[in-house]
């Protein structure tokens, strides 16, 4: 009798907020009797592989990524590497993992991250299905999906350029979008002429799936969700899967890639409740130039609000000088946090973000409101849905003392905000919520064996 195939391959983006989710994902999966294998380079690999044991049902295996050691692990290094370099060596541990299909039966599918979508080949090349991962929400995906209809209607070139200010509406309904929401638009023109080629071939690649699970929820704009899009073979079915962080055996996954500073827990504990100002712009990319993290640092400092800010050292510089010694009766600056322990906490009143994805549904579900500093990519269509659909933050433009004093306080005292938040974190986290993200991840499962008996 031949074995069930049991075996999911993963294949993250390589970067925290891309494969924080797919552990998430990959931890679920012995729920359904599956076998997660999670495939990512050397340098991820050493920070996860201390981290990941037989507990999470997890199988982490690391690939080299050809880099020079010295190298920086940026956007363009990686995508060099990913097109030049990975997709030989994961071929490698494929064939190994296809031939030895020990209790486990073989590989019944891969789930990559669009962003990695150099493995969707090798995947075809092995005749296994291939479904799609999409880490944030699906107004961000739909954003991307839009390029030709963009490049057609004359709204952008054919490099991905805006040639005029435009709004863009991707459903009825939904908060109005403008060409500088586009999440290539990031640093020089050369570098988001990279950035959009790089979104382009991603969407090519991508079009001859069948599936993509998203890491978000149904209805998010309190509209009906379509819930298939066209792709080149049929019709892809669209499963809304999370948020991913909803899973209590996930808890630590989310916070392994850094060294986490404690002993701010013991700081909060000495502050009031609802006092405290969390500051953090994520990790990837560099939130701030040192001019705003100075102007940052004074408009904290003026607001005499306590806060903590998570800032890297080589962010620092920007800070005034004796700026750290001279707040310390009144906020701590640390490298990096326990978020979810932060924002869990009594003593924090709202969370200052660059409106990352992960961060948002880790601030829904621990009910707290926030102050929107979009920095790049979807970070800027995710603020508008905070801002102008859900309604459960504020934006602002920059870090004058007036205007980040002014945020605090809509913010503070608009207790219609509170209220948003309680019922959005019942629809996202609420018994309902997780049902219909285990139903909506089990029909999935479900297709992809069918597969195997036709």
């Amino acid at each position: 009798m031949k074995l069930m195939k049991k075996k999911v391959i993963l294949i993250p983006y390589p970067a925290h907020g891309h494969v924080t989710p797919m552990l998430q994902l990959a931890s679920v999966l012995p729920k359904f009797g599956l076998k997660p294998v999670v495939i990512v380079p050397e340098f991820i690999h050493h920070r996860l592989s201390p981290q990941i044991n037989e507990r999470h049902g997890i199988l982490c295996i690391s690939i080299p990524d050809g880099l020079h050691a010295e190298t920086p692990r940026d956007f363009f290094s990686i995508d060099k590497a990913m097109e030049d370099y990975f997709p030989s060596r994961l071929d490698d541990v494929v064939g190994e993992l296809n031939r030895d299909e020990g209790d486990d039966g073989g590989i019944l599918c891969f789930i990559v991250d669009l962003l990695a979508s150099w493995a969707i080949n090798v995947g075809n090349k092995y005749g296994v299905q291939v479904a799609g991962f999409w880490p944030a929400m699906q107004t961000t995906y739909r954003l991307i999906a839009a390029i030709p209809a963009m490049v057609r209607s004359g709204i952008i070139s054919e490099d991905g350029c805006p040639l005029h200010k435009s709004p863009i509406r991707l459903y009825p309904g939904q908060p109005t979008l403008t060409t500088d929401d586009l999440p290539w638009l990031i640093g020089s023109s050369a570098a988001r002429s990279s950035r959009f080629k790089f979104w382009s071939r991603t969407l090519d690649r991508s079009n001859t799936l069948n599936w993509l699970l998203m890491n978000t929820f149904p209805d998010e704009f309190h509209q009906k969700q379509l819930i298939s899009t066209s792709c080149t073979q049929g019709v892809r079915q669209n499963f809304q899967i999370g948020p991913l962080n909803m899973h209590s055996t996930t808890s630590r996954i989310s916070s392994i890639f850094w060294q986490e500073d404690k002993s701010c827990l013991e700081w909060l504990n000495n502050q009031n409740d609802g006092s405290v100002v969390y500051v953090s712009f994520g990790s990837w990319v560099s939130p701030l130039e040192k001019l705003k993290v100075n102007n940052l640092a004074m408009a904290l400092e003026a607001s005499w609000r306590p806060f903590l800010w998570v800032l890297g050292p080589s962010w620092r510089q920007g800070l005034p000088l004796g700026y750290v010694e001279r707040m310390l009766g009144r906020g701590r600056i640390v490298s990096w946090a326990p978020q979810m322990e932060v924002l869990q906490h009594e003593a924090v009143a709202c969370y200052l973000t660059h409106c990352g994805w992960n961060s948002i549904m880790e601030a829904i579900q621990c009910k707290k409101p926030l102050l929107c500093y979009p920095v790049a990519g979807d970070q800027f269509v995710n603020c508008a849905y905070i801002v102008d659909a859900w309604k459960i933050g504020v934006k602002i433009n920059g870090f004058g003392r007036r205007e980040l004093e002014e945020g605090f306080t809509r913010l503070m005292e608009d207790n219609e905000i509170s209220q948003r938040i309680l019922r959005l974190n019942e629809k996202l986290f609420g018994n309902e919520g997780r049902s219909k993200a285990m139903a909506n991840l089990a029909n999935f499962v479900q297709d992809i064996k069918k597969l195997l008996l036709t």
